[in-house]
């Protein structure tokens, strides 16, 4: 409520108390005005908080859209939740009162959408271990999923749009926790969980011969192998010069030095490997690039 002095002075010389002063207080009482703030799309089951910014209201009539909910359907609260316990769009409705404000009452109405929630879910294959072979895991989570994000217990992880199955292969034995997270549209999310078995037996390989710029698995010569924990190779040229090095079996040389492809030659390399169980070994060999 804003409040103004006035003051009115009246002069007039044919009277004898001129001028004659009048002085008031004039009060403006401001429109209350209906506002809130919550959360507009949701999954159910959901808790709205609702945040009551209305301007003046000294009571308040909450509706919440949802007769299924009986007399928890309205509330007095200045800053009321509500459940919501199925999916739907709602329209709540907010009434403020303040006698003290000329237009006494204001109402204002907003809707909320509340989706079905994601059910995650995923089977995988083979359940029983078998030795060196990868896991592929299928995707069986709910239709209204539309974002995935695997979890593979061994660090690595991936998040994808696609439903279609996922290869994994373990570097070790053991017992790894799997999860897979669903989302919906609205970003909701579900997790699914399953415990994997793997057996890894160590073993190593390198190529020797390899074809860059061919556009097929020979294109990159890389340390094959299970159950590689650490690793050190590296290729030389004849004349003993280091062309590539790597500490990572996913990474190998694609024949350049520099963006150029090396001549057709035959290649040295050193190969360090420790596996998963501790044991170590080493190996060195030839590799020819064929163009």
């Amino acid at each position: 409520m804003l409040t103004h002095n006035v003051k009115l002075i009246l002069t007039d010389s044919a009277y004898c108390n001129s001028p004659e002063i009048l002085d008031t207080v004039v009060s403006v009482a401001a429109n209350v005005e209906a506002r809130f703030e919550t959360e507009t799309q949701v999954c159910a089951p959901y808790t709205a908080v609702f945040t009551n910014t209305s301007i003046g209201g000294q009571t308040f009539e909450w509706n919440f859209g949802d007769p299924a909910s009986g007399g928890d359907n309205t509330s007095t609260q200045v800053n009321p939740t509500h459940y919501y316990a199925n999916p739907g769009t709602y329209t709540i409705r907010l009434v403020a009162n303040d006698p003290n404000t000329c237009n006494k009452t204001d109402d204002f109405e907003f809707t909320i959408t509340v989706t079905d929630r994601p059910t995650a879910n995923f089977s995988y294959t083979p359940v029983a271990p078998v030795e060196n072979t990868p896991n592929v895991f299928m995707n069986l989570s709910s239709a209204n999923s539309v974002s995935f994000k695997w979890l593979f217990g061994d660090g690595d992880s991936l998040i994808t749009n696609s439903r279609a199955n996922i290869q994994h292969q373990y570097n070790s034995t053991n017992k790894f926790i799997v999860l897979l997270i669903a989302y919906n549209s609205v970003g909701c999310p579900d997790t699914a969980r399953q415990e994997v078995t793997t057996l890894v037996t160590p073993a190593l390989d390198v190529p020797n011969a390899f074809t860059p710029n061919s556009n097929d698995v020979n294109s990159v010569v890389k340390v094959r192998g299970f159950g590689i924990a650490k690793m050190r190779f590296i290729i030389w040229n004849r004349w003993g010069q280091k062309v590539f090095e790597s500490s990572n079996f996913n990474f190998g040389w694609d024949g350049k030095v520099k963006g150029v492809v090396q001549p057709m030659d035959v290649y040295a390399y050193t190969l360090d490997v420790e596996f998963f169980d501790g044991t170590k070994t080493t190996r060195k060999g030839d590799i020819t690039l064929i163009r």
